[in-house]
């Protein structure tokens, strides 16, 4: 019997909802399809490494041809591919090493000829198949340069540096060798070690030191300011520049942006006195003052004859930079000189002494050119020594003068000149008459100068205005003739 009533509705079930579908994992990175292609990564890679090495030994065979330049830019550059191609080695699996290292030693070797031990035996081995340029590329001087400042220098041989404990057991020829090469090309200490086989980067260093410090004890006599003649030398090539009784000129420039140097030279770009290691921040007014130069300038000077011109008599002096006050012995250009006529004796004295001042700056510019180490930057405890390095190279600028070396052809320029600021103190009034009576000189030389141009202008041409003359006459050109003295 079925019960009567209202039909009950019955509820429907609930949707299910399939979840998301998570995304597919990808596939996992062929790994330079190792386990596809063995065979072609070991051969791919021993074929990278052989080049690595050929180009190692093609560096090495071939590094005396090289400029110290290129060498010094190609070193690191083969070296990091070696280590990169070492360190892509080490991450194989030990059976693909196996296979590439195996794959290397079965290509065929490369013959070369068996090389000395180190790129500076194979140079002083093959004195003659080279040029000469690679001496002076690689220390800056010639091979007789290079063994007559080993002479002057007396290193110590590896046999008497064995008993003292300050001096390296190296060939002498070695310590000056990799102290040049370090100091003409701002080269790491790792590469001087390596190109001189020297034990390690700490002896390419001492021994640099080492050399410096000898440098500046054997060839000190070169800046001897009060050696015999030394400035009575020094006045005949400022007289060529129309400068009488100059015995030099004097400048300063900031090197390796540590210290300021202070230098006095001669006609011949040769340092007469040079003073490094003040404060960059100093100025050179206040740095004179403090100097060996300044106080023994009235013996150096002393006794020498005046030069009689006219408007006065000149003593011996120095050309100074408008940052230095106005001395009697140091011989500043004028100042404020905007309303000043180009024809005038303070315009044409300037002209003249830029000329003189741009010897001092050229000798700067001179060793900065050789011995590139001197423009690194230098920190730390490293600036201590920056000084001593500096001396070293003035002294090794006047030794080559000395070997009638030649000048370097690229002068290593400075803006020194717009660094330091014009003296704004009081000028000595014996100064100022001695700059006044050169002015005048030299205004009255100018004017001479200018005469016998003119002269020599208008002699040129008469004589080829007679010789016109002499050629109508003789082809009996009358009518030509006439027509010529009609015209003048």
């Amino acid at each position: 019997m079925v019960a009567a009533g209202r039909k009950r509705r019955s509820r429907p079930a609930p949707a299910v909802v399939p979840a998301a579908a998570d995304p597919p994992a990808p596939a996992p990175a062929p790994a330079l399809e190792l386990a596809q292609s063995p065979a072609q990564l070991t051969s791919l890679l021993a074929l990278l490494a052989s080049s690595v090495s050929l180009a190692l030994r093609f560096a090495a065979d071939q590094d005396l041809l090289l400029h110290p330049s290129q060498m010094l830019a190609l070193d690191p550059l083969l070296l990091s591919a070696a280590r990169a191609v070492s360190r892509l080695l080490a991450m194989l699996p030990l059976h693909l090493q196996t296979l590439t290292l195996t794959s290397i030693s079965l290509s065929p070797p490369t013959p070369s000829p068996p090389l000395p031990s180190s790129w500076f035996l194979r140079l002083l081995s093959a004195p003659h198949s080279l040029p000469e340029s690679a001496w002076r590329d690689a220390f800056r001087m010639s091979r007789p340069a290079f063994f007559q400042l080993l002479h002057s220098l007396a290193l110590s041989d590896p046999a008497a540096a064995a008993s003292s404990s300050s001096s390296l057991a190296l060939p002498p020829d070695h310590k000056l060798g990799a102290a040049l090469f370090r100091l003409a090309h701002a080269a790491p200490a790792r590469t001087v070690a390596r190109r001189f086989g020297l034990p390690s980067p700490a002896v390419a260093i001492r021994a640099f030191y080492e050399v410096c410090r000898a440098i500046a004890d054997r060839l000190a006599i070169l800046l001897d300011l009060g050696a015999p003649d030394r400035i009575a030398r020094a006045v005949p090539g400022f007289c060529a520049l129309s400068l009488p009784n100059c015995c030099g000129a004097l400048g300063y420039t900031r090197m390796g942006d540590a210290v300021i140097a202070q230098a006095l030279v001669d006609a011949e770009g040769r340092f007469l006195d040079v003073s490094v290691g003040w404060d960059p921040a100093m100025a050179p007014a206040d740095i004179l003052p403090r100097t060996k130069l300044y106080s023994s300038q009235s013996l150096v000077l002393a006794n020498a004859p005046h030069g009689e011109l006219i408007g006065g008599s000149v003593p011996r002096y120095f050309l100074g930079p408008a940052c230095c006050p106005m001395l009697p012995w140091l011989v500043t250009p004028y100042t404020n000189m905007d309303a000043m006529d180009d024809m005038s004796k303070e315009r044409i004295f300037n002209h003249v002494h830029s000329h003189g001042m741009l010897l001092v700056r050229n000798a700067f510019g001179h060793v900065r050119s050789r011995w590139r180490l001197l423009d690194e930057c230098w920190k730390g405890e490293c600036q201590e020594a920056l000084p001593y390095v500096v001396i070293a190279g003035c002294l090794l600028h006047n030794f080559l003068i000395k070997c009638g070396e030649p000048a370097p052809e690229e002068v290593q320029g400075s803006a020194d000149a717009e660094l330091f600021s014009d003296f704004e103190g009081e000028k000595d009034k014996e100064g100022k008459r001695i700059r006044d009576v050169l002015a005048t000189h030299l205004s009255l030389v100018a004017i001479n100068q200018t005469s016998r141009k003119i002269t020599e202008v208008t002699v040129a041409s008469t004589q080829s205005n007679l010789s016109n003359l002499a050629f109508l006459c003789t082809n009996k050109d009358h009518r030509n003739y006439r027509t010529y003295m009609k015209r003048d």
